[in-house]
């Protein structure tokens, strides 16, 4: 029978890595309805420059996000798989272990 804290811990770790992968698409997300909105404020003839300027800094606030976001989930996903591999054993045929490796996979399919 697998310990409950090192099931709990893999739980977290999953719930974690499930999350930055939620945070990153809003991420993306923002970042491409911001340079639509930038490009929709350029193409106007009465566009005002300062409007135009701070617009440019909102999408590249948007954008320095994303590395940052990938980042923490590689940092998670890292985690997460050592602490399986160190435990598989203990672990195996669990649901946690399941939904890990749903999780790892759902993000390997992102790359």
């Amino acid at each position: 029978m697998a310990d409950s804290a090192l099931l709990k811990e893999i739980s977290i770790k999953t719930r974690v890595v499930k999350r930055l992968t939620k945070e990153l698409a809003c991420y993306e997300k923002e970042a491409e309805q911001e340079c639509s909105k930038l490009e929709s404020m350029k193409s106007k003839a009465d566009a005002d420059e300062y409007l135009i300027k701070k617009q440019a800094e909102v999408l590249q606030e948007s954008q320095q996000m994303i590395p940052d976001c990938k980042r923490r989930i590689e940092r998670a996903v890292d985690e997460l798989k050592k602490i399986i591999e160190g435990s598989l054993s203990t672990i195996e045929g669990t649901k946690e272990l399941e939904e890990a490796q749903a999780q790892l996979e759902a993000v390997s399919d992102m790359k």
